[in-house]
């Protein structure tokens, strides 16, 4: 019953903060992660993080994307895809260099500087999606271009973070060539599927006699698509992501999406965004606050600058530029994943963990206001 309760902490306090922020002209999201750490160990205490949260919140974030996924223009996304890889490919190489030139100042080691280096490479949308579809802006130009950069990010992060483990040594049965492979064999399968094998499961398994069969049809996709997603060395929200797409092009599109909605943003995507901030402790950061706040604006401004200079390149102006480096500046779940994968490797000390932590966090919450005030001073240029 503990669980219960945590839950109904969990469900009040989101949509109150929620709803103070999007008083204060704020995105709603901004709220909720913020009241995450509030009610997390750092401040209260009332919610700690446990195997049950954390499943639900997986579960949030698999129908957040899910959903971005069943929402999204493909058509836009064609038109924007030498920008996104621009972008995805910047957003990569700036923040490397920063990230090494960080770890080499404050006397960390080669390999470690290198594995830190390459933290600060990762990008989570999860968060911007949220902004995105509160704004909405999602199959906007900028948005478009936000997704398809997010997507290439993590299968080139996924790539350079193996390439690292195995050079430092971390890791030395990977093998570079099968991780590309595999990447491959994940996208082939899952595009011959969503053209061939997902139109005819959803009409087949659609038409069955009993509660809500196409509902229910999309979740198994999207959970499916997702562990397939992680059997492959990538990120479930890539699978759910695609999943979602590929159920957008049938003609459930609208039916699934109208059900689906509620059951996620009733109940999962609360907790997905509380999970964030239940990770943030404030012991002995005191003695890292330099360090914490060096590594935090490195990390903004290297990926905001790289995906900016990415999306100029391809034709983007300056300002649209600038919404998409904003896009892509959070590091959310993602980056927290390679810290804990570089801490169990040797490859992150230990007393560095919590100020690496608090910066991803950091980097999660500036995103939604970042985009709402770029959005905003857009549409009062072009009025």
């Amino acid at each position: 019953m503990e669980f219960i309760f945590t839950i109904v902490i969990i469900l009040l306090a989101t949509k109150i903060a929620g709803h103070i922020s999007v008083k204060l002209g704020q995105p709603a999201v901004l709220g909720k992660l913020i009241i995450g750490i509030v009610l997390g160990p750092a401040v209260l205490g009332w919610v700690q993080s446990d195997e049950l949260v954390a499943t639900f919140a997986n579960i949030g974030v698999l129908l957040l994307m899910f959903i971005a996924g069943l929402e999204t223009d493909i058509k836009q996304m064609k038109e924007t895809w030498k920008s996104a890889l621009a972008v995805a490919i910047g957003g990569i190489i700036l923040p490397f260099i920063g990230g090494y030139s960080v770890g080499i100042a404050f006397g960390f080691g080669s390999n470690h500087s290198l594995f830190f280096a390459t933290l600060f490479c990762a990008t989570s949308v999860s968060i911007s999606v949220q902004v995105l579809k509160e704004l909405d802006q999602l199959n906007s130009r900028e948005g478009a271009t936000i997704l398809g950069a997010a997507v290439i990010d993590d299968v080139l992060v996924v790539i350079l973070l193996a390439f690292i483990m195995s050079f430092t040594g971390a890791d030395e049965g990977s093998s570079i060539g099968m991780l590309v492979l595999n990447k491959v064999i994940f996208f082939v399968i899952i595009v011959i599927a969503s053209i061939f094998i997902v139109p005819l499961v959803m009409k087949w398994l659609g038409k069955l006699k009993v509660t809500e069969p196409a509902v229910s049809v999309a979740i198994v996709l999207c959970f499916g698509f997702a562990y397939f997603a992680e059997y492959m060395h990538l990120a479930g929200i890539i699978g759910a992501f695609a999943a979602g797409i590929a159920v957008g092009q049938t003609p459930f599109r609208k039916t699934v999406g109208h059900k689906i909605e509620p059951i996620a943003y009733t109940l999962f995507v609360p907790v997905f965004f509380v999970s964030i901030g239940l990770d943030v402790s404030f012991k002995g950061i005191s003695q890292q606050i330099g360090f914490l706040i060096v590594i935090t604006l490195m990390a903004i401004v290297t990926k905001l600058i790289g995906c900016w200079l990415g999306a100029r390149l391809t034709g983007f102006k300056s300002k649209p530029a600038l919404i998409i480096g904003a896009g892509m500046v959070s590091r959310g779940e993602v980056a927290l994943i390679i810290a804990a994968t570089g801490l169990s490797a040797q490859l992150l000390d230990p007393e560095y963990f919590t100020s690496i932590v608090i910066m991803v966090i950091i980097t999660t919450v500036v995103t939604p206001p970042l985009l709402k005030l770029m959005f905003t001073q857009r549409e009062k240029q072009a009025a």
